[in-house]
């Protein structure tokens, strides 16, 4: 779980900090920012840069999530091998 959460809290930091970015850039170059377009851009190239930015932690919430898949599954199965073996008990 704690994979989960250092993933998205950097995914967070990065989107706020681009989107600081992208708005003080276009606050430079224009007396207005629509707000709107400024979380669409930021959001954008947020998202481009945390998927090369953040493999590492990416790849450390997948393990976690496969992990836990390969146990639930494991014990979903044991669980039907035992039903099957008492159903062929007289």
């Amino acid at each position: 779980m704690k994979e989960f959460w250092v993933y998205t809290g950097l995914r967070l930091l990065i989107f706020v900090g681009t989107l600081a970015v992208v708005f003080g850039v276009w606050l430079l170059a224009s007396d207005q920012v629509p707000v709107l377009w400024a979380v669409v851009v930021a959001f954008a190239i947020s998202g481009v840069a945390s998927y090369f930015l953040l493999d590492r932690s990416r790849e450390a919430f997948a393990r976690k999530v496969q992990a836990r898949a390969e146990r639930a599954s494991a014990a979903l199965e044991a669980q039907r091998s035992k039903e099957d073996s008492d159903d062929e008990t007289p």
